[in-house]
């Protein structure tokens, strides 16, 4: 991606852009180059001081959830080879000659433009105080400011301290809490975010905070940094005369703009910083020059730190360079976060500076709840501040400059409280702003719909923008969709197929009130009219069958799934209890609880292989697989494996596969907690617990990470104060990191928010959904999920263990039945005609002292008898 630094000329054929700078608004500013043709028409140059590309600093905090660097990730470089932009990482621009209009590079690079943009961005303010630069001391802005703040914490700290207690002040106390450290914040405002938030707003936010544990001092200043005889932090110096003792702290006391560029060249610069511009962004003292982003002074005389005022400067410069109409007079600062698990929210004038305003106020400080709304004279909806509780946000946000078509009180009222009402989107007029990181309106988002054919929400986020960014608009975007898609006379059938109307949820939920056992009361009573009396479908049957399955102990039906209509539900893999494979040969895959095995087990595998000839391989689940076997010699392979304490590994169902693990603390000297033994606790705990997909999971000793537990449906990962429990990851050919769910559980929670989780996954899944998609589908995301799982915001967790318990109390092998029941066996065969004759097409040839399936016996005809090698043979 990084181009090779040459001195170059601008020409008049080919005018050359150079946007010194690649944060996210750079980024935007070359997509809306792109957008407009002009990479076609000009040579684009790009000077980026760090040696990544452009990354999501919004969600940078989303670093110690899981997230990685190359995740957070918002340049393709597929679009910079396709627009032929000259990127040069770790290059940053270090002279301009706006005489010349040349700009010199770090490397010696001279680069001639026609039009410079400066997108420098802003530096962290730090403090004027004794020691600020000592070793302990670090700034919370990049990627590589995250990476030394991790290295530091895990080898030399215990204790730090945030100096600053705003929106990046409070996401890096929680990194800090997040990484294991007892954590200080110290703001000199008399509140935390004390932009955002007034006092009631600040009142709440402190009183959940300070419930978190984390220790927070408002109303005073960092006089000192004390260090050790070495140098490194020891301690703070607060201006009210108190002393913390910290090994670390971390400047996020607000930003400044990065103008020194601008000023070494001459441009006009703002008393208080930020490179001063016209409202085309251009700067007054150049024509040729353009800045956008914090390091612009814009013509209302602010600097804007938030990302959608950049955004709407980058479009606005590229609109001029195309010698279209577009200005930048102003933006809208609200913002919505979730800071240390707390929503917090504010838009329009949310502080109340507008004459005859009035405040309609509902706080609840026992559950952290502080909601506000402006209100003009006229009724007009100003603006508002939201604490604990953003869900409305959206809706009040577009709202806002209008008034609302309900009383003001009954917005802010929780719901189910006196006169509450939750206003949906349809009732936003069509110039409301949905997404205001990317200026999106509702009537652009229904254009989408109905002009662009767009029919999901991934369909219309790649059409519009909007969600894109900060994602905070998703829910409402998901419900316009829906609503425009309805009122097109488009039919959402949510159905879960031909046969039922219901989803799979809804189909979880009858089956579980009504104790539906068989699929086919469950289709004459529910089905679809044209489907009651008939057998179902490929669809519905495993579906269901998986929904009887997990629902077994409490709802009355076996949970063996080869017993009466359970084994014509199940998928082909289950009808043999075994992975079918491309020769029609089958997979042993015997349980490894937490890929422990001993020296004797490890024998009988490998005598087992030996003796029917089979091929084996260590999967990166941590156990052994066995493939080759005839389905004929399934229930003898078995019948050795179950004699020596073998159990099914469920490789063949939707079910939970694996728990990895590294050795931990019994054997790795950076291990802080036992994984093995809490692998080997959680696989048997749930084993053969059916689920709409597969389930994997994984436990790492320490943050160091071995067992990959990040790249799981749910994670664990040890801490010095218990357990950190990460969901919804994936591996595969879609991978995802898992996030943060909870962190520093002790044994008895963390398996406690597991079974919560899974238990709230199969009731509310779809079918072959991964916890991945599913998390990022169901309605309120993680937070969701977080606040049903860990907070029983709907007040089911107590029916969500029992469900769970009932699985651990019931669970029988599957294997271990079979073997022992004449009748089951008695499927075990090639030709139900011709039970003892082998299926002649599965042969095998020999590759690498093992066998491999012969293929072309599949295309050419069969094999002569002798030809086959004997170890594939019944035995």
């Amino acid at each position: 991606m990084t181009a090779t630094p040459q001195a170059t000329e601008a020409t008049e054929a080919i005018p050359t852009i150079v946007l010194v700078g690649h944060g996210m608004v750079g980024q935007r500013f070359l997509e809306a180059l792109a957008e407009r043709g002009l990479t076609a028409t000009h040579r684009v140059v790009v000077l980026c001081e760090e040696t990544r590309p452009a990354y999501d600093r919004v969600q940078l905090t989303s670093y110690f959830s899981g997230r990685s660097a190359t995740e957070l990730s918002l340049t393709d470089e597929e679009f910079i080879e396709k627009h032929g932009i000259e990127l040069y990482l770790g290059d940053p621009a270090e002279t301009v000659d706006r005489a010349a209009r040349t700009v010199t590079a770090r490397s010696g690079a001279v680069f001639a433009y026609d039009t410079l943009v400066l997108a420098t961005g802003s530096y962290p303010f730090v403090p004027p105080v004794p020691n600020k630069d000592a070793e302990g001391c670090f700034v919370y802005r990049t990627i590589d400011d995250l990476l030394a703040i991790e290295a530091y914490a895990n080898g030399r700290a215990k204790v730090g301290a945030v100096v600053g207690g705003g929106l990046l002040g409070l996401e890096a106390a929680g990194a800090l809490k997040g990484l294991g450290l007892a954590t200080h914040i110290v703001e000199f405002a008399p509140r935390l975010m004390p932009v955002q938030v007034d006092d009631g707003g600040g009142a709440a936010l402190l009183r959940t905070i300070r419930g978190m544990g984390l220790t927070v001092h408002t109303g005073t200043g960092t006089q000192e940094i004390v260090t050790d005889a070495a140098g490194a932090v020891s301690g703070m110096k607060l201006s009210d005369g108190s002393e913390l003792a910290v090994d670390m702290v971390v400047f996020s006391a607000g930003v400044r703009p990065r103008d020194q560029l601008a000023r070494d060249c001459g441009l006009t610069v703002g008393e208080r910083g930020g490179v001063s511009v016209d409202e085309q962004c251009r700067t007054v003292a150049d024509p040729h020059v353009f800045a956008i982003g914090e390091c612009a002074l814009a013509a209302d005389g602010r600097v804007y730190g938030l990302v959608a005022p950049g955004y709407e400067q980058a479009e606005t410069v590229a609109a001029t360079i195309a010698a279209d109409e577009a200005s930048f007079v102003g933006a809208d600062l609200s913002t919505k976060l979730k800071l240390l698990g707390v929503d917090v929210a504010s838009f329009g004038d949310a502080h109340g500076t507008a004459p005859d305003c009035l405040d309609v106020v509902y706080s609840d400080s026992r559950s952290g709840l502080y909601k506000k709304l402006v209100i003009g004279s006229d009724g007009t909806l100003l603006g508002g501040i939201l604490v604990g509780d953003a869900e409305a946000y959206g809706t009040l946000k577009a709202f806002t400059g209008s008034v609302p078509p309900v009383s003001p009180e009954s917005l802010v009222l929780p719901a189910g409280a006196g006169e509450s009402v939750q206003l949906g989107p349809a009732a936003l007029p069509d110039d409301a702003i949905i997404c205001s990181c990317n200026n999106v309106r509702k009537g652009t988002i229904r254009g989408a719909v109905t002009e662009h054919r767009c029919t999901t929400v991934p369909e219309v986020k790649k059409c519009t923008k909007a969600g894109t960014t900060c994602g905070s608009c998703v829910k409402v975007l998901g419900q316009l969709v829906t609503a425009e898609l309805e009122a097109s006379g488009v039919e959402v059938d949510k159905g879960l197929c031909g046969c039922f109307a219901q989803t799979r949820e809804e189909l979880y939920e009858i089956v579980l009130a009504l104790r539906v056992t068989t699929h086919r009361d469950l289709l004459d009573r529910y089905g679809r009219e044209g489907a009651r009396g008939g057998e179902g479908c490929e669809v519905c049957k495993p579906a269901v069958g998986s929904i009887i399955a997990s629902l077994a102990p409490t709802i009355g039906a076996s949970g063996y799934v080869l017993e009466g209509e359970q084994a014509a539900l199940q998928d082909s893999n289950d009808h043999f209890l075994a992975n079918l494979q491309r020769n029609g040969s089958y997979s042993v895959v015997p349980r490894i609880p937490g890929g422990e095995i001993s020296p004797e087990k490890l024998i009988v595998i490998g005598e087992i292989a030996r003796d029917f000839g089979l091929y084996t391989k260590i999967t990166g689940g941590q156990r052994i697989d066995l493939f080759g076997a005839r389905v004929e010699q399934l229930p003898l392979i078995w019948t050795r494996l179950v004699d020596a304490g073998f159990e099914s590994g469920h490789a063949y169902g939707k079910a939970l596969r694996t728990v990895k693990s590294c050795v931990g603390q019994t054997w790795c000297r950076y291990g802080v907690q036992d994984s093995v033994r809490m692998a080997i606790d959680l696989e048997l705990r749930y084993r053969g617990l059916r689920s709409p997909h597969k389930l994997k999971s994984a436990v790492s000793g320490c943050a160091r990470e071995c067992a990959e537990a990040q790249s799981k449906d749910f994670g664990v990962i040890a801490t010095s104060g218990g357990w950190n429990l990460y969901v919804g990851g994936n591996g595969g050919a879609t991978p995802r990191h898992a996030d943060l769910l909870a962190q520093d559980l002790s044994d008895a929670e963390l398996v406690r928010l597991i079974d919560r989780f899974l238990m709230f996954y199969i009731r509310t899944a779809d079918r072959l959904e991964r916890t991945s998609t599913w998390r990022e589908r169901i309605p309120g995301g993680l937070d969701h999920v977080r606040d049903v799982v860990v907070e029983d915001s709907l007040g089911i967790c107590e029916e969500l263990e029992r469900l769970m318990a009932d699985h651990v109390s019931h669970y029988r092998d599957e294997w271990a039945e079979t073997i022992n029941d004449p009748e089951k066996l008695a499927r075990f065969v090639s030709f139900v005609n011709a039970p003892d004759t082998p299926d002649p097409v599965v042969g095998f040839v020999a590759e690498r002292d093992q066998i491999k399936p012969d293929l072309p016996l599949l295309t050419i005809g069969l094999r002569p008898a002798e030809d086959v090698l004997e170890g594939s043979a019944q035995r």
